[in-house]
């Protein structure tokens, strides 16, 4: 399903702001993902990790440096390339962002429409496959608002999950989980490297989920300072 390494990045800068009020978030980060692998940023609050994240999944413009996501360059990416590769990917972000007037299971099944896929029978199969994997199997039609935090989470991640993205971009998914809740959902997306060659970058704060990921690069001031890969 990826590339040996499904993303790359080398001397990559981003700054925030104009003028006077112009910072630098990251310094010439340099990093290499394999393709099936768990990969955990962590760091203090301001590091600089959901900054990478989101420039490496096509939600914010590379504005110096290189990043190259599944084969292709993101800087000076045009629009339909990134929108192109976006459909290949699957986003988890610590706000579940579910659509309150959609069940469970239309909200997940509305991750599979972005890839246009067209057979209605089989994307509620996946749907409802995809559920009850993550152990919500008996809320499918039930509406956000009878959800519990957790489980409102973990729609969430099945809407990110059910399409078989190439690369899962994580940002804090376990938050509202309890630790067996946490650690279930890593270990499908730990799973998910092993049986499908699926990436996941994940940013965590999280300490009862570190070790599950297969390397640990830690961001301190927009530079990162270790990484147990190397």
């Amino acid at each position: 399903m990826t590339t040996d390494v499904p993303l790359a990045m080398k001397g990559l800068n981003h700054w925030f702001g104009r003028g006077e009020a112009r910072k630098q978030a990251l310094f010439d980060v340099n990093l290499d993902v394999v393709g099936g692998s768990l990969t955990v940023l962590v760091g203090p609050s301001g590091s600089g990790k959901t900054t990478l994240l989101t420039l490496a999944g096509c939600l914010r413009d590379v504005q110096d440096g290189s990043i190259r996501l599944l084969g292709h360059e993101l800087k000076d990416a045009q629009p339909a390339l990134q929108t192109s590769l976006r459909r290949r990917l699957g986003f988890i972000f610590q706000a579940h962002n579910l659509h309150g007037s959609l069940t469970a299971l239309q909200n997940v099944l509305m991750g599979l429409q972005v890839h246009g896929r067209a057979d209605p029978a089989a994307q509620v199969k996946a749907a409802r496959h995809t559920l009850t994997l993550l152990g919500l199997g008996d809320r499918m039609d039930y509406l956000p608002e009878k959800l519990s935090g957790g489980q409102k989470q973990r729609v969430a991640v099945a809407r990110a999950l059910v399409g078989n993205p190439h690369v899962i971009f994580a940002d804090e998914p376990t938050a509202a989980l309890d630790r067996d809740s946490g650690a279930t959902v890593v270990q499908i997306l730990k799973r998910l490297g092993q049986v499908r060659g699926t990436t996941t970058v994940m940013v965590t704060h999280d300490n009862r989920i570190l070790e599950l990921a297969d390397r640990i690069v830690t961001l301190e001031d927009g530079r990162i300072v270790n990484d147990t890969a190397t």
